[in-house]
């Protein structure tokens, strides 16, 4: 197994079942890198870059991404339970970071007041996460289940939501222009309408 060191920088490296959770790292550059089968539960990734990477079957769950920059990052088959993504740094000129989730449990985690534009999350699983605030112009999110999620003031124009379920999303608060709703869910919309639909 690869020891990670602070400081240094891996490219075009695979690190299969690496055990590294409650583990602290600082100042670490991952460039078109694959993680398959790694465990990095409540580690601390604090002023890294994570270029191009692929996740597979990984455990990210509550890692701490402090200061930490992500692009084209892809997260396959992997739990990423609890993991504040605001604390990343996203740099405020760029909008589209190319970050995608397939097949993933993202359970109580929070994209609160972020700006990340064509985000792909499919077929993920997406209980309680904090949206509010954030800008996901023309993101895809579908076949998703977004039970207890929150959308207040978050701008979803564009996003295509097919195939997802169980989201509360109030079209008053929420910008919704020219996004895409399967025709069963989208029923739930005409509550914050306070429209009263019958049989």
């Amino acid at each position: 197994m690869k020891v990670l060191v602070d400081g240094e920088s891996y490219l075009d490296i695979l690190f299969e079942k690496h055990l590294g959770p409650h583990k602290h790292f600082n100042h670490i550059e991952f460039e078109d890198c694959q993680f398959v089968d790694c465990d990095f539960s409540e580690t601390q990734f604090k002023n890294c870059k994570f270029l191009n990477c692929i996740f597979e079957r990984c455990n990210f769950s509550l890692v701490d991404l402090s200061n930490s920059k992500l692009f084209e990052v892809r997260f396959q088959d992997s739990k990423l339970i609890g993991v504040d993504w605001a604390k990343a740094e996203w740099a405020i000129y760029h909008l589209d970071f190319e970050l995608n989730f397939t097949r993933c449990i993202l359970n109580d985690s929070s994209f609160f007041g972020l700006k990340l534009h064509e985000l792909v999350l499919d077929e993920c699983k997406l209980h309680d996460v904090d949206f509010r605030e954030g800008d996901f112009t023309n993101s895809s999110m579908t076949y998703c289940n977004f039970r207890h999620s929150l959308f207040m003031r978050t701008n979803l124009q564009g996003v295509d939501f097919s195939d997802s379920e169980e989201y509360v999303i109030d079209v008053f608060e929420n910008n919704v222009k020219k996004a895409r709703f399967s025709r069963s869910e989208a029923l739930s919309l005409l509550e914050s309408l306070g429209v009263e639909l019958v049989d």
